[in-house]
């Protein structure tokens, strides 16, 4: 985060103030960009799967064709109820409100979209672990704090590249400028570096990757 610091206050924040308008008029859902990796990646067998944290309800919609039962769980009701209305056509489908941990597994597939940081991690990661069929898989995306040289040259990639990507995806200006996430927001507390010891100790063998958009991906198949 200190990259992105920085750049906030570069030149009297003038700069960072040019870019934000800039990405405003091309605006992107950086999580909904990675629908389409975890499409990439579902496992073999797709009984159930569970969406924590479903939000608005995109990656349900998107699950739904390829599995027997998807269910899609959000603390917040007004998420819950929104999502349920955005898949009403799809009978395989459910969304509930309330704690996701009181869902019934098993599941084939667990998905978190920008969900963790919010989470305690290790009882998180615990409950996943229990909540998944054995060859069952973990597909998460996430954010973490920035520490390392690495982090850092990940966050330089990202800035540069964000208003590209929001030029392809959103080529037409939007009129409505910047708009609030209809989700709650909050700033990651972990490292990824202390974060990827939490997974690897919970997981072994996970896979854990920086990506652009400022993002993290999680990947972990439970040991039939």
């Amino acid at each position: 985060m200190a990259l992105r610091g920085w750049a906030r206050t570069w030149a009297g924040g003038s700069v960072s103030t040019a870019v934000a308008r800039l990405n405003a008029r091309h605006p992107w859902s950086h999580n909904d960009w990675f629908h389409g990796w975890i499409l990439a990646n579902l496992p073999e067998q797709r009984r159930a799967a569970l969406d924590v944290g479903c939000g608005q309800g995109g990656l349900v919609a998107a699950l739904a064709p390829h599995f027997g039962r998807v269910v899609g769980n959000d603390a917040d009701p007004a998420m819950a109820r929104e999502a349920a209305a955005r898949c009403r056509g799809a009978a395989n489908v459910s969304v509930e409100d309330g704690a996701w941990t009181d869902v019934r597994g098993p599941f084939d597939l667990v998905t978190m979209v920008a969900v963790l940081h919010h989470l305690d991690v290790p009882t998180a990661l615990a409950e996943v672990r229990e909540l998944l069929a054995p060859g069952g898989r973990f597909l998460a995306v996430g954010l973490a704090q920035s520490q390392s040289v690495t982090d850092h040259v990940w966050d330089a990639a990202s800035i540069l590249t964000n208003p590209a990507i929001g030029f392809v995806l959103h080529p037409w200006p939007a009129r409505e400028g910047v708009r609030p996430p209809p989700y709650p927001v909050r700033e990651p507390t972990m490292t990824y570096d202390e974060l990827h010891g939490h997974v690897t100790a919970a997981m072994p063998g996970a896979t854990m990757r920086h990506r652009l958009a400022f993002r993290h991906t999680i990947e972990w198949t439970r040991p039939s």
